[in-house]
């Protein structure tokens, strides 16, 4: 293990401090950084995340505002803020970061107004750095108190995805490396939106068989997309994809299938985003995935409908029935019937 390696969080939500949490137990001297002071000052005094209860942080994680402090001499900086702040984030610390200066990007999410993924942001507004990403089924919750997780880290060379593995790896933090970016981050930021339809489905009280349902068709509907992009399809049948997909749509920590929830129960999304008290990250990327779909000439019906609930103030139960009532489809068009 690449021990003693100097890391920094970028970001102090649950998921960056999770990983704080993890990368000091593999013995990294790490630093936590956050644009909010009351957030610095909250884990410097307490020691522990509001979100994550009982994940007790070391004493010897550095909790820092300033951004020299966060970027200078660090062998990684892993970036954790929302997806909606990656850009400013990113653009805010560029002067900062060196020559080659490895960077992990573990939020998920499409940028609504440009229909970039957050590893193009990030290289785009920091284009000296060598840009990595990681995702997977792994609620920060199970993290931080070290249950057993899987995960995949994508970089553009092996050579970086193995440095990174090597800093991560545990016993009970298992990481695979994958050369397919683009297929990883649609994959983690897609299966957000297919996630408020699975809330939104246990809202209005459907049961197992919707769900099933909803997962099966909703990672055809991101593999449709995210192959036409140039993503891989094998990466939509992994951790990255359906893997990620199924701990997403089933779990009371994610937070995207809980504002489903109250929405399938008749609240606003604002109301239902309001009540989370989190980011969810699928209302930003909802509106994306549409855009996408549109320049790619993809059908997405099941993201179509979560627009439509989120935005134009259709009722979920209304696109529900839409969604079972579609035209009549063969389930995978290019299996062929035998000779009669």
């Amino acid at each position: 293990m690449e021990n003693h390696s100097r890391i920094s969080i970028i970001g102090g939500g649950s998921w960056g401090i999770a990983l704080a949490v993890l990368l000091h137990k593999n013995g990294h001297k790490v630093t936590v950084w956050s644009a909010l002071e009351a957030e610095i000052h909250m884990l410097q005094e307490n020691h522990e995340h509001k979100m994550l209860p009982g994940v007790k942080l070391p004493e010897d994680i550095l909790f820092t505002t300033d951004d020299k402090e966060a970027v200078a001499g660090k062998d990684l900086l892993v970036m954790a803020v929302a997806s909606s702040y990656t850009r400013t984030t990113a653009h805010r610390l560029s002067s900062l970061v060196g020559e080659s200066q490895k960077i992990l990007n573990v939020a998920k999410g499409i940028e609504e107004r440009t229909l970039m993924t957050l590893s193009e942001i990030i290289e785009q507004e920091i284009p000296q750095a060598d840009v990595a990403v990681m995702s997977g089924p792994s609620h920060a919750e199970e993290v931080g108190r070290g249950v057993p997780t899987t995960i995949v880290v994508g970089a553009k060379s092996k050579d970086t995805a193995e440095y990174i593995q090597n800093l991560f790896m545990n016993e009970v933090f298992r990481v695979y490396v994958s050369p397919d970016i683009l297929g990883m981050e649609l994959g983690g930021s897609l299966k957000n939106v297919v996630a408020l339809a699975a809330g939104i489905a246990d809202g209005l009280g459907y049961g197992d068989n919707t769900k099933a349902a909803l997962i099966t068709r909703g990672i055809t509907e991101i593999a449709r997309l995210g192959t036409a992009m140039g993503g891989r399809f094998e990466t939509f049948c992994g951790l990255t994809g359906i893997g990620d997909l199924i701990v997403t749509c089933a779990s009371m920590h994610s937070r995207n299938r809980r504002a489903g929830i109250l929405i399938g129960q008749g609240k606003t999304c604002d109301e239902a985003m309001a009540e989370v008290k989190m980011v969810v990250e699928g209302v930003y990327s909802a509106k994306a995935a549409m855009g996408l779909a549109h320049k790619y000439q993809v059908q997405l019906p099941i993201i179509e409908q979560v627009n439509q609930v989120l935005f134009q103030g259709k009722s979920a139960d209304q696109a529900v029935r839409e969604l079972m009532l579609r035209d009549k489809k063969i389930e995978v068009s290019d299996l062929p019937w035998p000779e009669t």
